[in-house]
């Protein structure tokens, strides 16, 4: 595989710095995050005419509801909470941003991660008017430390605590003793679960206080949340190194019978292609060399990873939807290996069960063949289990029925990732991280 030009490294350092930047609010139930979302889409003026019209006609004079620009479901304004994902655009001078509003509720966990896997950063607020202030050390819930937890297990790079409805603190000196109470708190919990805070500022969604524009308090001069989201970093999975593509589509050209050329798409999970360069294709072991790199429909030099592309080889192979393209020898295809599993059924994980997993585009059989042990979300130790309930984290072995070209999911999202799913039901039941 050649080297990568140093005009691309570059750019994808820039680009790493100035990319649209996706992230996802996290958190409990009514913590705030549809209305700290409809805020930032407010005061930076993302809302259209008619929808802000619906907004003021529908409060009759009151203060607009700034959830409802994200709570869209007809279940989710009658019941007042999030229940699916919502995704909303806006955009500052100096950045372009993809919210994902996650829900809250535990029985929409899997929503939550569905978010958080594409996410560059996570927003994990929480409500001070929940939390008991008189105690020496305040708890945390459940949802804050589970929400916290699974970003920090799929990778998300930056993760920012917002401590919410600070205005709730009318008294003096109330708003800066909460905040600093909870922010100890909040970096206890992380310490020990070894997640790297990137931020933790005080919030109120409601009146837009250290939103989009700094707090007016002598106890807190640090950043707006919106100035910690505009220097975050956009995620880039390495362009340097090995070759990994997933198939996700194959498209024959031309009409007629014989040899026609064949066009391989997928998103480049890590590294880069182009002309001339030798592949392998996986679960087959064939070789091939690259005759055109594609990409929006046109030959280009080179691909790179995160980009979508199409790959046309020299000479026709089988390969279908679901294989892997690859550098030649840079993955060992396993049948069983060890995963952090994150399970999200209501009927819980088993020993010994048969499911599917999906790998990339691949669909295999597996079981669980050991539940080594599950994680207490409250004090963060390992315990034993023998299954894993809805919402549960496990350390599990896992065996498939066919080897998969599996790697640890801290090197690479795609190639480290796998989705259970219920044979019975065909309901997606957890989510796999390769350790």
């Amino acid at each position: 595989m050649s080297a990568v030009p140093d005009n691309i490294v570059h750019q994808q350092d820039v680009d790493t710095q100035h990319r649209a930047l996706r992230f996802l609010t996290a958190g409990s139930v009514d913590d705030g995050k549809s209305t700290l979302i409809g805020r930032l889409l407010y005061d930076s003026r993302a809302i259209l005419a008619d929808q802000l019209d619906t907004l003021e006609k529908r409060a009759a004079g009151a203060p607009i509801d700034l959830s409802l620009l994200t709570d869209g479901l007809e279940a989710e304004r009658e019941q007042g909470i999030t229940i699916d994902v919502a995704y909303r655009y806006f955009a500052t001078k100096t950045r372009k941003f993809i919210i994902a509003d996650a829900p809250g509720h535990e029985q929409y966990t899997r929503n939550m991660v569905t978010a958080a896997a594409g996410s560059d950063a996570a927003v994990v607020l929480v409500d001070i008017t929940k939390l008991d202030l008189s105690q020496p050390e305040v708890a945390l819930l459940p949802q804050t430390r589970r929400h916290s937890l699974l970003a920090h297990l799929l990778r998300v790079p930056s993760i920012v605590f917002a401590i919410n409805k600070i205005d709730a603190l009318a008294e003096p000196g109330a708003a800066k003793a909460g905040f600093a109470k909870v922010s100890a708190a909040l970096r206890a919990f992380a310490e020990q679960a070894g997640i790297a805070v990137t931020a933790i500022i005080p919030v109120s969604a409601l009146r837009g206080d250290n939103v989009t524009q700094p707090l007016d308090a002598d106890w807190y001069d640090g950043p707006s949340l919106l100035q910690v989201l505009e220097g975050l970093p956009a995620l880039q999975e390495r362009v340097e190194g090995q070759l990994l593509i997933p198939v996700q589509y194959v498209a024959r050209e031309g009409e007629g019978t014989g040899h026609q050329p064949r066009t391989l798409w997928g998103r480049i999970a890590h590294g880069q292609v182009q002309a001339g360069d030798e592949v392998q294709i996986l679960p087959s072991g064939e070789k091939a060399i690259v005759a055109e790199v594609r990409r929006a429909g046109e030959t280009v030099a080179h691909a790179v990873a995160g980009e979508s592309a199409g790959q046309v080889l020299v000479r026709p192979l089988d390969v279908r939807r679901g294989d892997w393209i690859l550098t030649p020898g840079s993955a060992t295809p396993v049948q069983s290996f060890e995963a952090t599993l994150a399970w999200l059924d209501t009927e819980p994980a088993q020993l010994g069960r048969k499911y599917w997993v999906r790998h990339g585009n691949r669909w295999v059989q597996a079981r669980i063949a050991a539940i080594e042990h599950k994680l207490d979300i409250h004090s963060l130790a390992e315990a034993e289990a023998q299954e894993l309930a809805v919402n549960e984290i496990g350390h599990v072995r896992i065996e498939l029925q066919a080897a998969l070209p599996v790697e640890p999911y801290a090197a690479n999202r795609v190639g480290g990732s796998l989705i259970v799913v219920d044979p019975s039901s065909n309901r997606t039941s957890g989510a796999l991280l390769v350790r």
